[in-house]
């Protein structure tokens, strides 16, 4: 993220310095803001930003708040465990080479399971757990087991079925219909996750495993140097919790993974590592899940004014009925949505003035007339194309491009280009990222046919999502 941030701030810089030695003046009667030069615009621009991204933070703290307490009830009420005991018959077949009882199964199980529900927190210290599991029973060190490989490609396309983060982003940026991407969402992850899983298992067939060159797991080797994170603070994001989490280290990952267990992860994980349903309820729920996409597509509009009520009914009662004290459960969580705001304003101001100048210095509109004509053929306009591209390197990065999106009133969270990149974002991963901090997090510096796969899964989380979208959405 460090390189494009520089890239973003360094590009509008140069065009705006090139059309100041160009700039002969005002136009004749043009007065105020427009009369300004480009570069006094562009300072403009980028205080005007810096103020309106701190006024978004605020505005989104009493939805991140509410959003943080419903899901610390359902955790509380045990819904990780109850997701994880469904999915195990599937997992096992996913993964004939982890033993049903290891703990990598366990760990991974609830990474997939925190992802559904949009626990992004919860998702990385259980994903970090289920890599140093993995990596106990690989036979190669320094080199991605297949295992590894595929649990990666899933955990960066996992199917998620409340993008609660997107949800509270558009609710602040003035939303009539802000639960209107659950569809949407629902749909591009379950192709995403198809297509990951596919394409892991195709691409292993060309990547042998084979052992690493003796230097790449010499002793005291740092897998940090050569597996740097995108540093941007992504995190299973603002994907599944409402924003990006903060900086981790490659380097640093396995500690975090330890400190799972001192908060109490690890009792979570041992309870759904207790035992599984029988198999017919997990091809029950999947079949349910997968007939949610055309119910969503035909009666979505209709459905979706019920979607955050009868959310919110749905995790209180469920925490009500498994005996949680539901209101200072609630009252937690929205105390963690309040620091989240929080923590995300320099993230916020990073980003949404790096989009800001490129706005003020005229480079978006250049690259929108030049890419534009082509992309839009295709159902990916111009002003969607930054999230695409930004998506799969860093979460917050994309998450800055999504709020200025939607907030831009040219475009706004209902539009079509509003409901895209709003889908793009709940929908696919941060490769780079997740593939950085988990490999680093077990010294593997060879990690095969993880980015192929990866990278595979994020095309197909874009193009179903401007499938869907025209589908829905289209002006």
């Amino acid at each position: 993220m460090n390189l494009i941030f520089f890239l973003i701030v360094a590009t509008a810089f140069g065009v705006t310095a090139v059309r100041q030695l160009l700039w002969t003046g005002p136009a004749a009667g043009v007065t105020g803001t427009a009369a300004l030069s480009p570069m006094a615009a562009l300072g403009q621009g980028m205080m005007d930003q810096a103020g309106a991204s701190v006024t978004l933070a605020i505005g989104l703290i009493g939805v991140m708040a509410l959003f943080l307490g419903l899901m610390k009830v359902a955790e509380a009420g045990g819904l990780l465990v109850i997701i994880a005991r469904t999915i195990r018959p599937l997992m096992t077949r996913l993964f004939p080479d982890v033993p049903p009882d290891h703990p990598a199964m366990g760990a991974m199980i609830l990474n997939f399971s925190a992802n559904v529900l949009g626990l992004g927190n919860a998702a990385t210290p259980f994903g970090i757990r289920a890599m140093q599991e993995l990596d106990k029973l690989n036979p190669i060190k320094g080199t991605a087991s297949n295992a590894m490989v595929l649990f990666l490609a899933i955990n960066t396309s996992s199917i998620t079925i409340l993008p609660t983060g997107v949800i509270a982003l558009r609710a602040a940026a003035g939303s009539v219909d802000p639960a209107a991407i659950v569809p949407t969402t629902l749909f591009a992850t379950i192709c995403s996750t198809t297509v990951a899983i596919i394409a892991a298992k195709f691409y292993q067939r060309l990547s042998p495993l084979h052992a690493a060159p003796a230097t790449a797991t010499a002793p005291g080797s740092d897998g940090a140097a050569d597996s740097a994170a995108d540093g941007s603070g992504d995190g299973p994001p603002f994907t599944p919790a409402p924003t990006p989490p903060a900086e981790i280290d490659p380097g640093a990952a396995a500690g975090q993974a330890a400190r799972a267990d001192q908060s109490g992860l690890s009792d979570t994980w041992k309870g759904a590592d207790a035992g599984a349903y029988p198999t017919w309820v997990s091809v029950v729920v999947l079949s349910a899940i997968v007939a949610m996409v055309p119910i969503t597509i035909f009666w979505g509009r209709a459905l979706s004014p019920w979607i955050i009520p009868g959310l919110m009914m749905g995790m209180l009662g469920f925490g009500f009925a498994r005996g949680v004290p539901v209101y200072e459960s609630f009252v937690d969580g929205a105390r963690d949505g309040f620091s989240v705001a929080v923590r995300i304003i320099p993230y916020l101001v990073a980003i949404l003035v790096a989009v800001a100048m490129l706005r003020s210095s005229g480079t978006m509109e250049l690259f929108t007339s030049l890419v534009g004509p082509v992309t839009g053929k295709v159902g990916l306009p111009a002003e969607a194309l930054p999230m695409a591209l930004l998506r799969p390197l860093s979460g917050s990065g994309a998450y800055g491009i999504l709020a200025a999106t939607i907030n831009d009133p040219a475009i706004g969270p209902d539009s079509y280009v509003g409901f895209l990149v709003s889908t793009l974002q709940g929908s696919t991963e941060t490769t780079f990222y997740v593939l950085a901090v988990y490999f680093g997090a077990i010294q593997v510096r060879r990690m095969r046919h993880g980015l192929a796969a990866g990278l595979t899964a994020d095309a197909a989380g874009i193009a179903a999502a401007v499938v869907i979208c025209l589908l829905l959405f289209a002006p």
